[in-house]
């Protein structure tokens, strides 16, 4: 009697009955979903000494089952043995349809109930519980992911959705895979049709487990290969179904090495079926490294470079790119083939990992011969054991995002609003307020003013007498209607521009376009304030200040009108025989009032050149600054919150654009 391992899996659907053992090296396994059993093949395992004894491993999932024997003397859940007769039937076996029911046909196990696998804690002997047992990334990839975060939320009302939707993706896988098992890495085999990706699969497993043949395509669904208990998260979050998971023969070459290994075989990537290339795409997005397999045909294939390689050159760290079938090149084709890969790689911007350099593996090998597959197999090893896989492809895909968004957020030259753009505009309000001509009406005001205070008596009234000389003039006048629009629109609006154009000169197309909107916005009713303001602050109201000097200028003025009236009625005193007769006198006293009049005016008008001035500088420089402070406050404040804004994303950015 031959003694075999009975395993755990499971079949889409329940069989009963009794079936012969399958002795052959087809020893694969697959994961048990609750209340499902199968049964699997044992064999020799390939490259083991006669009577060698291969088993599936159950992969760890909470669900999890080991199968058992009634008549195995080791109790031990992962290992159990039943003996059978030449007919392929153990002893004691019941006839088909009765009694005890039986998992399957491919090994004699009896169906047990999971009551009797229980252990004491009430779990089942040998099921994995779900363990949350992914850690925090380091802290270089903790803060790029944090200003990624930080990066989008800034950008959400400024960026298309579209635009923003990769970085959200990245988010989001980052932080499913940390909530994963950090102690896997899952690497993914991709090829084209023929490539023989499904038997290097194999290969590494030790026993054929993915399907190879002649038929295309092969692989129609995602197989999973699992070294090490864990790794159930990771594949249901690959949407790889349970009975899709394997696990490697027990004791296999290098299991050992390759503990936290998950292999994923794909279907090919140039299948003729759309549902295949969407797997191969939706899975690619997911794992941790990528093993991509050519052959000497189709190595330089346009639709691999073009639709994965170059779009994935910047995760060259955890890409391996292997020649297979080099056993079919003669003498040293196989190096001339290899070498050229490498230059179509290097043309496809990704880095090969040469002389200790970072960058993708390159290698040679024979899945069907093994030549080769010892050396990847150490690479995988060595991936496995750093664990820093899944960082690496974090890092990566951060890095493919910022280069996407490199247009949005990186500027020409040195975006900002500049002193002088500040200046100008506040000097294209003043214009178009008329802020100049009130200053100029304002000083010839004063002087009107001081004219009217320090003239003579004889030129006012003449002034008046001509006035009222006119036809109407003696009426009172109607006051004079405002004007509706006394600040020139044009002019806001041209100022408006150019302080825009200014802004947003080299800015990203994104934000250029915010900072306009925000102008534009904020000049909204720009015009019917400053028109509010030129009518408050453009007509002098009140009492207009005087100098120092104004009552001695008005008083000598006085005395020259007495002097003049003095002489005038002196004169004619003497006419009338009042006064003694003489002439000079009275014509030297009315002399020195008339010439002296005029003097004192015409020395207050010039004394009164530089208030008047100053005054009219004043209400210009009031209107200025009011001017400016509303077109600070509607234009220039909104403009430079969302130069902030963008310097604050500008920032973020170089965080995540900066790979350490």
């Amino acid at each position: 009697m031959t003694a075999v391992t009975a395993v755990t899996g499971e079949t889409e659907g329940r069989r009963s009955g009794t079936g012969t053992g399958k002795a052959s090296g087809d020893a694969s396994g697959t994961e048990s979903e609750p209340g499902a059993q199968e049964g699997a093949a044992a064999g020799t395992a390939p490259g083991g000494p006669p009577g060698a004894v291969g088993r599936l491993g159950e992969e760890a999932r909470p669900d999890g089952e080991h199968g058992s024997s009634d008549d195995a003397g080791d109790t031990s859940p992962s290992s159990r043995t039943v003996e059978k007769s030449e007919d392929g039937r153990s002893p004691g076996a019941p006839d088909d349809g009765e009694g005890e029911q039986w998992a399957d046909g491919l090994i004699a196990r009896r169906a047990v109930d999971p009551s009797e696998l229980a252990g004491e804690d009430g779990s089942l002997v040998g099921e994995e519980r779900h363990v949350p047992i992914g850690g925090p990334y380091a802290a270089p990839l903790r803060s790029r992911l944090d200003a990624l975060r930080e990066l989008v939320g800034l950008s959400r009302t400024r960026l298309d959705e579209k635009a923003l939707a990769e970085a959200g993706r990245v988010l989001d896988e980052a932080a499913a895979r940390q909530q994963l098992s950090a102690r896997h890495t899952v690497v993914a085999i991709a090829g084209a049709s023929g490539s023989g990706k499904s038997t290097l699969f194999n290969a590494l497993a030790g026993v054929p487990i993915s399907e190879t043949g002649l038929r295309r395509p092969t692989t129609s669904a995602p197989i999973s290969l699992s070294w090490s208990e864990g790794a159930a998260g990771l594949l249901d979050r690959l949407a790889i179904p349970p009975r899709l998971r394997r696990r490697p023969l027990a004791g296999g070459s290098g299991d050992e090495a390759l503990q936290g290994l998950v292999l994923v075989d794909l279907p090919d990537h140039d299948s003729a079926m759309t549902v295949h290339r969407e797997q191969v795409d939706r899975v690619l997005k997911l794992v941790d490294a990528v093993i991509w397999v050519v052959d000497p045909e189709k190595y330089a294939d346009a639709a691999l470079h073009e639709r994965y390689l170059r779009p994935l050159a910047g995760h060259a760290e955890i890409t391996f790119v292997v020649l297979n079938q080099i056993d079919r090149l003669p003498g040293d084709a196989a190096d001339q083939v290899l070498d050229d890969l490498r230059r179509l790689l290097d043309e496809d911007g990704m880095a090969v990992g040469e002389h200790g350099e970072p960058g993708a593996t390159v290698l040679a090998l024979s899945a069907l011969t093994g030549e080769g597959v010892g050396e990847l197999r150490e690479l995988l090893g060595r991936l496995v054991q750093e664990k820093t896989a899944a960082a690496r492809r974090v890092s990566a895909d951060i890095d493919a995002a910022a280069g996407r968004l490199r247009s949005m957020y990186v500027a020409d030259g040195r975006p900002g609003l500049s002193e002088r753009a500040r200046d100008d505009f506040t000097a294209r309000l003043a214009n178009a307020v008329g802020a100049t001509a009130v200053g100029e009406e304002a000083e010839r005001h004063w002087r009107r003013n001081a004219g009217r205070a320090c003239g003579t008596p004889w030129l006012r009234l003449w002034r008046w007498y001509e006035r009222v000389r006119m036809p109407g003039g003696g009426l009172p006048q109607p006051a004079q209607p405002a004007e509706e629009e006394l600040t020139a629109r044009q002019r806001v609006e041209q100022a408006v521009r150019t302080v825009v154009d200014d802004a947003a000169h080299g800015l990203p197309a994104p934000w250029a376009q915010a900072v306009r909107e925000a102008a534009v916005r904020g000049a909204e009713g720009l015009p019917e304030e400053l028109d509010d303001l030129a009518a408050e602050l453009g007509t002098p109201s009140g009492r207009l200040p005087r100098p120092a000097w104004w009552p001695a200028a008005v008083l000598v003025q006085a005395c020259m009108t007495l002097l003049q009236i003095l002489g005038g009625l002196w004169l004619v005193g003497q006419i009338i025989g009042v006064l003694e007769p003489g002439l000079l006198p009275p014509v030297l006293v009315m002399l020195a009032g008339i010439i002296g009049g005029p003097l004192v005016e015409w020395a207050c008008a010039a004394a009164a050149r530089g208030p008047a001035r100053r005054y009219g500088q004043d209400a210009e420089r009031r209107l200025r600054e009011a001017a400016a402070a509303c077109g600070r406050a509607k234009v220039l404040d909104p403009i430079a919150a969302e130069l902030l804004r963008y310097r604050e994303v500008r920032e973020q950015y170089g965080v995540v654009s900066f790979r350490r």
